[in-house]
């Protein structure tokens, strides 16, 4: 298949057997899992992956490659639809999925907050990042790196990273380092009494980071309740809360916040 790689869909094809074969250790597909591969591009996780379950689907935006890929490989049900748009009940296959994708890296935040959304239909995800983005995922409280995507995930799942990727095993060759995390999700450890306001507080805090927890919240849809919550400190900022805190305050800003 000699198709060139699209700006747009963010496409850097992984060329090399080696890394291909890390990524297909790590995932440790059973024969009976569902999985669902985002972007199968032309194929290089792929034909690897669909001899070692009965149950593989992949999303494929580009409609240059589908019609190559079902020809190519027919035990495999391809969905030709952008990721982001998927209805996770309406898939060939059934649930809890197991995900896995060289993802764009232009809109992995939007993938990421998806598989939170749908995580009643998931297990894992094993998915490519930019290595930036991939620190981001695993970092601690009171670091530069810590953010948005720390909390969440960290609360709705346990991530890692897995292995850090050259950019020469793709091409087009990018220009920035990438990474495998693994992301399983589980129950919260410690729940917030209510998800979706926890969520939106998270990402009040971090949407002025610089600033203190007051006046971030102020300046949000839960700036009523701060004068309620007297026993929190909010002269912090959000990235020195940790999750267990960010789901004390979720839970404190719930009993006063009004949804009317």
């Amino acid at each position: 298949m000699n198709i060139k790689p699209l700006k747009r869909f963010g496409q850097n094809y992984l060329k090399d057997k080696n890394t291909i074969e890390k990524i297909i250790n790590v995932f440790a597909p059973h024969e009976n899992d569902s999985v669902v591969e985002i972007g199968p591009g032309q194929g290089a996780l792929t034909q690897y992956l669909m001899h070692k379950t009965k149950n593989y689907c992949a999303i494929e935006i580009d409609k240059r490659v589908i019609e190559t890929l079902r020809e190519k490989f027919p035990d495999v049900n391809f969905v030709n639809m952008d990721f982001l748009e998927i209805d996770f009940t309406a898939l060939p296959c059934e649930n809890p999925f197991r995900i896995i994708g060289n993802i764009p890296y232009n809109i992995t935040a939007p993938i990421l907050f998806k598989l939170i959304e749908n995580r009643k239909y998931l297990s894992d995800a094993l998915l490519m990042v930019q290595l930036e983005v991939a620190e981001r995922i695993v970092a601690e409280p009171k670091t530069k790196q810590y953010g948005l995507l720390s909390v969440l995930l960290n609360y709705f799942a346990d991530v890692k990273l897995e292995f850090k990727i050259s950019p020469n095993v793709f091409f087009p060759k990018p220009k920035v380092r990438s990474a495998i995390i693994s992301i399983r999700f589980r129950e919260p450890e410690m729940k917030s009494e209510n998800e979706k306001v926890f969520i939106p507080i998270v990402k009040a805090a971090f949407a002025t980071r610089r600033k203190t927890l007051k006046n971030s919240l102020s300046n949000s849809i839960f700036k009523n309740c701060m004068k309620n919550i007297s026993q929190f400190d909010l002269s912090r900022r959000a990235e020195e809360l940790s999750v267990a805190e960010f789901v004390e305050l979720s839970n404190l800003i719930d009993k006063c916040y009004d949804r009317k």
